[in-house]
C-alpha cells in the first residue's frame, strides 16, 4: 500500500511538471518572455503620426525615420505615417494622451513644441511629454538670428545695442506664433542681455517661408528660424546668420558663424527631434523600440538620410532623452514667464 501512495505521489509531481513546461495556460512571465505572447510585438502595421501638415519638419522627420526602419528591414512590419495637424501638435496631443495611451502601435514624432504647448498660458495643451513614453531624439538643429545681405547688421553685437537703444525700432519675424518656438529664438539673445523680452516687437507669419520672405522683401530686419532652413538662402548670398544657438560652432557651410555664447550672449538653444510612444506603452515594445532606434541610428542608410535633408545626428535614448526634455523644459518656462506667456 505504501509503495502503490509513493507511485501515484510520483506521478502527479511528473505531470505538474510537463503541464507548466507545456504552458498549459498558465501565466505568462512578468514583462513577457521569449515565449509569452507579449514578446510577438509587432503583429500587426504600425503608425508613426506627424502632428502637423504635409511637408513640414515634423513629416519630413516622419518620413525619413519609417523609411529608413523598412528599407533597411530594421522594421519588417509595415509603417506608415499620417499627418494630424492643429494646434501645433496641440489637437493631436490631447486625442493621444487620452484614447492611445496604451496603444502601442502608434508612436509620433515631436520638438521642442510639445514642450511649449504645455507651458504656455494661452492656447495651452494640458498634455506634455509626461504623457508620452520618450524614446529617442534623433536630430539635432539649432536657433538662427538672420538678417538681409545688405543689412546693417554685422554681428550680434550691434544688434543687441540698437534693442537695448530702442527696442521698437528693430522688427523680428518668425514663421510660428507669439510664445512658438521662432518667438523665443528671437527673444532668447535679448533676455540673456538684460533686455525685456516684451519689448522686442515680433510678427509672426505663417510658417518660415514667409518670414524669409518678408525679411527678403524689407518687411523685417531680423528674422529667427532654424539653422537648417537658411541654407539656400545662405548659399546664394541673400541672407547674413548673425549668430546661431549651438554652443560650439557649427561644421560645413556654417563654419564661419559664431554662436551667442562666443559673441557674449550666455545662451544655447537644441531644436531636436525625436519619437515618442504613449504613456502607457508595454515594457515588450518599449524593449523593442529603443532596439530599433537605436540601430536606425547606427546605420550607414540613417547618416545618409540625415545628410540629405541638412540635419545634424544627435542620438539620446531613454532616461538620457527623458532627462535632456526636463532641462529644456526649464528654460523655455524662464522665457515664457519673462513673456508673460506661461501659465
Amino acid at each position: 500500500m505504501k509503495k502503490n501512495k509513493w507511485i501515484l505521489a510520483l506521478a502527479s509531481g511528473l505531470l505538474a511538471v510537463s503541464l507548466t513546461a507545456c504552458g498549459g495556460g498558465g501565466t505568462a512571465p512578468a514583462g513577457g518572455g521569449k515565449d509569452s505572447a507579449a514578446s510577438k510585438y509587432p503583429e500587426k502595421p504600425i503608425i508613426v503620426v506627424a502632428p502637423s501638415g504635409a511637408g513640414g519638419g515634423w513629416d519630413k522627420t516622419a518620413r525619413s525615420f519609417t523609411k529608413v526602419l523598412s528599407e533597411s528591414k530594421i522594421v519588417e512590419q509595415t509603417m506608415t505615417v499620417e499627418n494630424r495637424p492643429g494646434g501645433g501638435g496641440a489637437v493631436f496631443m490631447a486625442e493621444y494622451a487620452t484614447q492611445d495611451k496604451k496603444n502601442d502601435y502608434k508612436l509620433f514624432v515631436s520638438s521642442p513644441p510639445i514642450l511649449i504647448n504645455n507651458l504656455k498660458k494661452e492656447g495651452n495643451s494640458p498634455y506634455g511629454y509626461q504623457d508620452t513614453t520618450p524614446l529617442a531624439q534623433l536630430t539635432k538643429d539649432y536657433g538662427a538670428i538672420v538678417v538681409a545681405s545688405g543689412s546693417k547688421y554685422a554681428d550680434l553685437k550691434a544688434l543687441i545695442d540698437d534693442l537695448k537703444a530702442d527696442p521698437t525700432k528693430v522688427t523680428f519675424a518668425g514663421g510660428s506664433a507669439p510664445g512658438s518656438m521662432d518667438h523665443l529664438v528671437a527673444v532668447l539673445p535679448a533676455f540673456k542681455s538684460g533686455i525685456d523680452p516684451k519689448s522686442v516687437k515680433y510678427v509672426s507669419y505663417d510658417g518660415g517661408g514667409e518670414a524669409i520672405a518678408a525679411l527678403l522683401g524689407g518687411n523685417a530686419d531680423v528674422i529667427a528660424t532654424d539653422v537648417s532652413s537658411v541654407g539656400e538662402y545662405l548659399k546664394a548670398g541673400k541672407v547674413k546668420v548673425l549668430a546661431v544657438s549651438a554652443k560650439e560652432r557649427l561644421q560645413g557651410n556654417y563654419k564661419d558663424i559664431p554662436t551667442m555664447k562666443e559673441q557674449g550672449v550666455d545662451a544655447d538653444f537644441t531644436i531636436w527631434r525625436g519619437v515618442f510612444g504613449p504613456k502607457e506603452m508595454s515594457k515588450d515594445a518599449n524593449a523593442y523600440w529603443t532596439e530599433k532606434v537605436k540601430a536606425l541610428s547606427d546605420s550607414d542608410q540613417w547618416g545618409k538620410e540625415l545628410q540629405a535633408n541638412g540635419w545634424e545626428k544627435e542620438f539620446k535614448s531613454g532616461d538620457e532623452f527623458k532627462s535632456f526634455l526636463g532641462e529644456q523644459e526649464k528654460l523655455l518656462k524662464e522665457l515664457l514667464t519673462a513673456l508673460n506667456m506661461a501659465k
